[in-house]
């Protein structure tokens, strides 16, 4: 989350132009390409409405099954039926992947700030079948997410994240992905890819970064914004078991919840993730030294903030990655953001750490820690002459009495855990801590926890239902509602619908 009107970055559509006439000429020239790692007549062969179960259909063939919309249709039809087979096995060279995806996010462990290095795109989305460019590289798909929610609360939920306005139904995502993955399974020709995401909806509020578009939020505080949130091109080399460079807006490294809204266990964010930072502009380079090892080393422009801004500051990232021979344990720790570390937009020094463990097939845990501070941050509780007025979006901190400014740190950690039950359900539970010691990230100084049971259930592969219960406590005074209440019940659900 961002500041006091609550926090995160984006950009202006750099060059949008020139992705799009790339994806266009991408889909024009791979049209009849076949997709990476199949043979030349393979297809996804689906089941067909008005088509005989004996008679299969692949994916040239469907191409001809009427107009865009019965083509639509029809895709969306046997998916919620169960007849839409998996895509063509596809080669994969990285060690086993742990998870089922659906029903979890992914079936890898997760890292930012590259794809999945020597793991295959083996995805099929209902408008790019459609349109009859499913084997395109360049693809154009996303998602809308409306969610509900009943509360304790009558002013505000925060710092529950996404949905801070309390008992209402609210558009949280309205959002379109153009992108090209770069093939990284290959170990022999240098590859490129690219990333546009044009998102609009309630959710803005965290993902808003310094003057990308951000005067919708920090100076008009309208409800709803666009946000180009993140946009960038990749680019891979074939060194080591893999080495991809990524330039441009991307997620903040490393986290569990570092992502939109279909690649999260649930649907409101833990208080570790709700106020740490989203977006980076700059440059990161992932390099896979082995299957186990990978090291990661960028530079920014600071959290939250274009390049052109004037809080940028010229900000180190490293991280180092190591999974276990059988996958069952990854280990991610990242020092991000790291400059001089004073006050300015979100100029956050954040050290994060991840573990994700695998139990067997049914059970897993993923757990992460962080600490971060800002140095010489306002004081704002009123207890010094003079005071320093804060950067607007940049909150202040309560510092004791006589200091003009002081260091404002926090720590914080959360833990998962989910059941898969089936293909299509997973349940799950999520407690974690906030210890905002002088309350420059919420606004109130002191430690909250907070614990929530929650589920995702699947019709077919494209309609996600997550319901969850939550509660929240602040244990040092009133931090709920607008700072008028120390409990928070929270019930809500969401409904995520793929395209």
């Amino acid at each position: 989350m961002h500041s006091i009107l609550w926090k995160r970055s984006s950009a202006r559509i750099l060059c949008a132009g020139f992705f799009l006439a790339l994806f266009c000429r991408e889909a024009i020239s791979e049209e009849n390409k076949p997709a990476i790692d199949q043979p030349a007549n393979a297809g996804v062969i689906y089941s067909i409405p008005g088509v005989s179960d004996s008679q299969e259909t692949t994916s040239s063939s469907l191409q001809s099954q009427g107009n865009f919309f019965q083509r639509l249709g029809a895709f969306y039809k046997a998916d919620w039926t169960g007849h839409l087979p998996d895509p063509p096995a596809t080669t994969r060279r990285m060690l086993d992947a742990p998870l089922d995806s659906p029903p979890f996010p992914s079936s890898d462990w997760g890292y930012g700030g590259s794809p999945p290095i020597g793991v295959p795109d083996g995805n099929v989305y209902p408008l790019m079948t459609a349109l009859g460019k499913q084997n395109s590289r360049s693809k154009i798909y996303g998602w809308f997410a409306v969610s509900v929610n009943a509360s304790t609360s009558s002013n505000n939920n925060f710092p529950v994240s996404y949905d801070i306005f309390p008992n209402r139904l609210e558009l949280n995502q309205a959002v379109i992905y153009a992108e090209r993955l770069p093939n990284t399974v290959q170990k022999d020709h240098f590859d490129w890819g690219y990333h546009l995401t044009a998102f609009f909806g309630i959710d803005y509020r965290f993902t808003t970064a310094k003057d990308y578009l951000s005067q919708q939020l920090l100076q008009k505080n309208r409800r709803y914004g666009f946000d180009p949130v993140l946009e960038y091109v990749d680019l891979y080399f074939p060194v080591k078991e893999g080495l991809n460079i990524r330039i441009g807006r991307f997620l903040s490294v490393p986290g569990i919840e570092a992502q939109l809204a279909p690649n999260n266990y649930n649907m409101t964010h833990s208080l570790l993730y709700t106020i740490d930072p989203f977006t980076d502009t700059g440059a990161i380079a992932s390099l896979k030294l082995t299957k186990q090892w990978m090291i990661q080393a960028g530079v920014s422009a600071g959290h939250d903030v274009a390049i052109w801004s004037d809080d940028r500051k010229a900000s180190a990232i490293a991280c180092i990655n190591y999974s276990t021979k059988s996958n069952h344990d990854n280990f991610y720790a990242c020092a991000n953001g790291i400059n001089d570390g004073k006050y300015a937009y979100n100029n956050l020094q954040d050290y994060d750490a991840t573990w994700y463990h695998r139990f067997n097939a049914r059970w897993h845990t993923a757990t992460e820690v962080w600490y971060m501070y800002e140095r010489e941050v306002p004081n704002v509780a009123g207890n010094v002459q003079n005071p320093i007025t804060p950067e607007l979006g940049a909150n202040g901190a309560t510092c004791a009495a006589g200091q003009l400014t002081c260091t404002a740190p926090e720590y914080a950690f959360v833990n998962y855990v989910n059941r898969e039950f089936n293909p299509h359900l997973f349940v799950g539970f999520r407690s974690d801590l906030l210890n905002d010691k002088k309350g420059q990230r919420t606004g109130i100084p002191g430690k909250y926890t907070e614990n929530t049971l929650y589920a995702t259930k699947y019709i077919g592969s494209t309609i996600m239902i997550r319901p969850e219960l939550r509660f929240d406590h602040s244990w040092d005074g009133r931090g709920y509602d607008n700072g008028t209440a120390r409990n928070q019940f929270f019930f809500g659900v969401d409904l995520i619908y793929k395209f």
